[in-house]
């Protein structure tokens, strides 16, 4: 066993110790338990808690889930509502969940946007060392996102009851419809984690994002019945995820049940998170 001296501040005087030996400093760590290692679903929540954190320190990523849509809302329906319906208030009842759906779409993008940050910003290198479940930073930012989704639903739906729509379905087809819309939402923001993951600046993400979401949301029926389009626009209009999507949602918040839509909707869902998710996954563990 080593020693060595110390010089007492109260009394001046050397004092001897005895340093500590290997076998020892080993027994002393592995008396204790280590502790449990967190669950996939702990995990997830807390990087999905972490998601909210920086929306309470950073309140103005809260625009384009609060003034966005009500501008969304207030603009289409003045604007188009006379000419396409006849009136506002007889617009409004195609239009806002259309709207809806659209604009919870659109906003899935950020999603893309916060893990491309992260890994400018080097924070995603310290989750990969963590010992959690894998794709739990993955799944903490669409979590997250969820939030925001619900926010911006319940700002249009509001804006849009102020204005004049009244949903047939009441409360438990509004209900019904939002659920699916976040169902879908949740799956198509894979889509943007892949961006992420695959581009180099936040920038690129946003631009990209932008050619994908711009023809799905507004070559649909989300303004318009497709009926009057030219038969080979028509062709991809019915065929496009959202037009299921907006379909699904309008006539759920109507009170009916399209029982053809919601299937092509939850399909698309689980495509999405199949296709996308799988990649996404493949592309983190081997950056």
């Amino acid at each position: 066993m080593s020693t060595g001296t110390s010089t007492s501040t109260e009394t001046g005087q050397e004092v001897e110790f005895a340093a500590p030996r290997a076998d020892d400093l080993a027994a002393l760590l592995l008396a204790k338990d280590r502790p449990a290692r967190p669950g996939a679903l702990a995990a997830s929540l807390t990087f999905g808690w972490r998601a909210m954190l920086k929306i309470k320190h950073v309140p103005e990523q809260l625009f384009d889930v609060t003034a966005f849509p009500i501008m969304m809302v207030l603009m289409y329906t003045y604007l188009f509502g006379g000419a396409l319906a006849g009136s506002v208030s007889a617009y409004i009842q195609f239009l806002l969940p259309g709207i809806l759906v659209m604009s919870v779409v659109m906003i899935t993008m950020y999603t893309g946007v916060s893990v491309n940050t992260d890994i400018v910003k080097g924070v995603f290198d310290r989750f990969r060392t963590l010992p959690i479940w894998r794709p739990a930073p993955m799944v903490g930012y669409l979590l997250g996102d969820v939030v925001r989704y619900l926010i911006a639903s319940a700002v249009m739906l509001s804006v849009g009851l102020v204005i004049g729509y009244r949903p047939a379905g009441g409360v438990v087809g509004v209900l019904l419809g939002v659920a699916l819309l976040l169902v879908f939402s949740f799956a198509f923001s894979w889509v943007w984690t892949m961006f992420g993951l695959l581009l180099r600046s936040e920038k690129s993400v946003m631009g990209v994002s932008m050619m994908v979401i711009f023809p799905l949301t507004f070559l649909s029926n989300v303004f318009v019945d497709p009926r009057t389009m030219p038969g080979w626009l028509q062709a991809f209009v019915d065929n496009n995820p959202v037009t299921h999507l907006a379909t699904a949602v309008r006539e759920l918040m109507a009170g009916d049940w399209p029982a053809a839509d919601i299937t092509w909707t939850l399909g698309w869902s689980v495509a999405l998170v199949a296709v996308f998710g799988a990649v996404t996954m493949r592309l983190y563990n081997r950056r």
